[in-house]
């Protein structure tokens, strides 16, 4: 079953159109930043930034920090919602439960399947960001770090900073797809079930930043998504990278927990 769920995903348009989307946007900024002045230069403004504009091999950050707030969310709710609501939609779902597959194993399945894209698409736009960073705004012999000048990191060091920003910004995004697989067990309309994973963001990321939210701050689901920012720096604080896996862990497993109970339990007649 979940080699089908897999050859399904790999083999719709929309999948890689998503993807390809999700990927132009850096490389147009990647552009706008090797042909133009608007940005600063090395030890000017934004630290991530200035040090981008001084090797290219840093992109992949500043790639992942550009679709992380809104374009990646997007892409990764619209997925989720329409693991099983879609089903349901289509007139499907039904014709798949009557087969010997159990709904336990398809859950499973379409979870996989949306796992594989969340990180197929992070995977994507880091080595779309590397490619158009390097290509476009070169490298240099050493690579400096965000918050101290002069530090070198060396391409190895580079090289797992990377890799773990990655497998971060894939796990935070799980937590999100847990809200939307959760709503698309509850309804058939995969549209529903993608809004409402993007209304439990913009009301987290609105909450984030109210005083008033104070008590609950450290428990939504995107209070830490920025704390890989902090991979990038030296030495690196693990505090709140930390934090954010926690916090994204009890994301998934209390709501994929319930997406079980109610998918098991459903009574489905469409």
């Amino acid at each position: 079953m979940i080699r089908v769920e897999l050859r399904k995903l790999v083999g719709r348009p929309r999948t890689w159109i998503s993807i390809g989307l999700l990927c132009l946007l850096p490389v147009v900024v990647a552009v706008l930043l090797s042909v133009t002045e608007i940005a600063p230069r090395p030890g000017q403004g934004p630290t991530l930034l200035s040090a981008v504009l001084g090797n290219g091999a840093l992109f992949p950050a500043a790639a992942l920090g550009i679709v992380l707030p809104f374009f990646l969310p997007i892409a990764v709710a619209v997925q989720a919602g329409e693991s099983v609501a879609g089903e349901a939609a289509a007139g499907t779902l039904r014709y798949l439960l009557v087969r010997p597959v159990g709904r336990t194993r398809l859950l499973v399945a379409k979870l996989v399947s949306v796992v594989a894209f969340t990180l197929l698409a992070v995977v994507a736009v880091a080595v779309v960001g590397y490619v158009a960073g390097v290509t476009l705004l070169g490298t240099s012999g050493t690579l400096t770090t965000t918050t101290l000048a002069g530090t070198a990191l060396t391409p190895a060091d580079l090289a797992w900073r990377t890799g773990v920003m990655v497998l971060y910004i894939g796990w935070s995004m799980v937590g999100l797809a847990a809200v939307s697989m959760l709503l698309s067990t509850m309804t058939d309309s995969p549209i529903a079930a993608a809004l409402g994973g993007l209304a439990v963001l913009v009301s987290s990321t609105v909450l984030v930043t109210l005083d008033a939210a104070g008590a609950v701050r450290d428990y939504l689901p995107t209070r830490y998504w920025l704390a890989w920012v902090d991979l990038f720096r030296d030495p690196v604080p693990w505090g709140d990278i930390t934090s954010g896996v926690l916090v994204q862990t009890g994301y998934v497993v209390v709501l994929l927990g319930a997406a079980w109970a109610n998918f098991t339990t459903r009574d489905v007649t469409t």
